[in-house]
């Protein structure tokens, strides 16, 4: 079986498309998804599956939610192996001082085209850092994310949905996904 993840988009975000972990489980486990872990309320999910289309496991999650809440939250799926990777290409590595509270990455539902990290660039002019890496983009907030105006850039210019964690929250996901494998 392939142990992944899901990142869910706006739940339990300022009152809004509340969902309970124990609900997110039992969804999770109604798709035939086994050893269903949730970590914090925002929406992580992690689980063993025997499917291989993840991208559409990904809907079908977002299907079950919508039936059963009432909203639809976007929902992007990576493997193990996927997020293991996405911590390998990680840009700021080892550089010294860096915070990874401060650290997020965002997860995007496809692979953005080339010109799209030009593009960013050319509208970015705050003190964040960026490298889009595939289907992650890695953004350092050096003053925090709370009052940046990068986010609100990026989803205007990406135009393809994503969500973000931190990098704690990532690293832990990581560490709960080689679990189930053992």
């Amino acid at each position: 079986m392939t142990v992944a993840i899901s990142l869910l988009r706006a739940i339990n975000v300022g009152g809004n498309n509340l969902i309970r972990m124990e609900a997110l489980r039992t969804a999770h486990e109604a798709l035939g998804l086994a050893d269903v872990q949730t970590y914090v309320q925002s929406g992580n999910v992690v689980f063993r599956t025997k499917l291989r289309d993840v991208a559409g496991l990904g809907r079908r999650i977002e299907d079950s939610i919508e039936q059963s809440h009432g909203f639809r939250p976007g929902v992007i799926v990576r493997t193990a192996d996927e997020m293991r990777d996405a911590i390998a290409r990680n840009p700021f590595e080892g550089r010294k001082g860096m915070e990874p509270a401060k650290l997020q990455v965002v997860f995007l539902a496809g692979m953005p085209d080339a010109a799209v990290g030009e593009k960013l660039r050319s509208v970015h002019a705050g003190p964040e850092e960026f490298h889009l890496s595939g289907r992650e983009l890695y953004i350092y907030y050096p003053e925090g994310m709370g009052r940046s105006k990068f986010p609100a850039l990026i989803s205007k210019t990406l135009k393809i949905a994503g969500t973000s964690r931190n990098w704690n929250t990532v690293t832990k996901l990581a560490e709960m996904a080689a679990e189930l494998e053992k």
